[in-house]
């Protein structure tokens, strides 16, 4: 199976689609807050949660939402502009998986994907519209150096990567 990264070195095209998927823990959670500073209870006490409606803590919109830059990094998306609609809550433990769909390239290059984000039984919790810059050919050229010589500064394991 050719890779994300691969695909974007080829060049990327309207209508080429990208899914990966995530559970994400406690430590998550914490190390996510650590580095956002966004301590609000509703993802720490379950007292806080239940108040707000939620039967658990539930974890943090733009954590779940980094799936969508999850992809994008792997393609080489330079992003301008995101637009999230939070559309249900996301709790530790449950799987979500992001649908990303690139729906418009112009001649500079600059494009729109459409993204959706769902738990299990595809039930949508994010969806987003996002605009960026794709990689041109010299920067399609240096993704494929780097694919060459194994692609040292990419962390992302190849069996989280499927779809086209």
């Amino acid at each position: 199976m050719v890779g994300f990264r691969e695909r974007a070195a080829d060049g990327l095209q309207v209508g080429d689609s990208f899914r990966t998927s995530r559970t994400f823990t406690d430590d998550d959670v914490t190390l996510f807050a650590q580095i956002s500073k966004d301590y609000n209870p509703v993802h720490f006490d379950t007292r806080f949660a239940k108040v707000r409606n939620f039967p658990r803590v539930i974890c943090h919109g733009l954590l779940a939402a980094s799936l969508l830059t999850e992809i994008g990094g792997q393609i080489g998306w330079l992003a301008s502009a995101i637009n999230f609609q939070f559309k249900g809550p996301i709790y530790v433990g449950e799987t979500i998986t992001c649908n990303w769909v690139i729906t418009a390239i112009d001649q500079k290059g600059r494009a729109k994907a459409s993204v959706t984000i769902t738990k299990e039984n595809e039930i949508p919790v994010i969806e987003a519209e996002i605009s960026g810059i794709i990689p041109g050919l010299e920067e399609r050229k240096v993704l494929s150096q780097m694919l060459s010589e194994g692609d040292p500064t990419n962390g992302l394991n190849d069996t989280q990567q499927r779809g086209k």
